[in-house]
C-alpha cells in the first residue's frame, strides 16, 4: 500500500513539468492531456524500474523507448507531430540533481582547489547526467527508427 502511495504521488508530481514545458512550446490545448499523462505514466515507470533494482541510466532508456512507442500511436491517432507528446512527456526524467551536484563540484574545485573525493563528486555526477541525457534521446528515436526504416524519405 505505501509503494502505491509513492507511485500515484510520484504520478501526481511528473505530470506538473510535462504540462508546463507542452505549454511553454504552444501544445494544442486539447493535447495537453496526452502530455500530462506521459509525463506521469513515463516518470512513474521509471520509479516503478528503479524499484526493481534497474540501474537509473537502463530506467530512463526504457522509459522513454516506451514513451517513444506510445507517442507514435498518439501521434498517428491525433495526426499530430511526434515530439509534441514524447519530448513533453520525457521532461520530468531530466537529471537535474545530478548535473546541479557536478557543476556544484567544478565550482568547489575552483574556489578551493583540487582534491580527489571533489573530482570523483564530478565524474560521477557529470557521467551519470550524460548518460541519462543519452538514454532519454536514444529511448525517444529507437522506435521511429525501428518502426519508418524501410520507407523513402522523398
Amino acid at each position: 500500500m505505501n509503494f502505491l502511495l509513492l507511485l500515484i504521488t510520484d504520478a501526481w508530481f511528473a505530470w506538473v513539468p510535462a504540462v508546463g514545458f507542452a505549454m511553454v512550446f504552444n501544445v494544442p490545448r486539447k493535447m495537453l492531456i496526452f502530455c500530462a499523462a506521459g509525463g506521469a505514466l513515463t516518470h512513474s515507470f521509471r520509479f516503478l524500474l528503479l524499484h526493481f533494482g534497474i540501474p537509473i541510466e537502463w530506467a530512463t532508456f526504457i522509459a522513454s523507448a516506451n514513451m517513444g512507442f506510445l507517442g507514435l500511436y498518439w501521434s498517428r491517432k491525433h495526426l499530430i507531430p511526434r515530439p509534441v507528446f514524447t519530448v513533453a512527456s520525457v521532461i520530468p526524467m531530466i537529471p537535474g540533481s545530478y548535473a546541479f551536484t557536478a557543476m556544484i563540484g567544478l565550482v568547489e574545485i575552483n574556489t578551493s582547489g583540487y582534491s580527489l573525493e571533489l573530482m570523483q563528486i564530478v565524474m560521477e555526477n557529470g557521467l551519470r547526467t550524460l548518460f541519462i541525457l543519452t538514454a532519454l534521446s536514444f529511448g525517444l528515436a529507437i522506435p521511429s527508427i525501428l518502426i519508418y526504416r524501410g520507407r523513402p524519405i522523398v
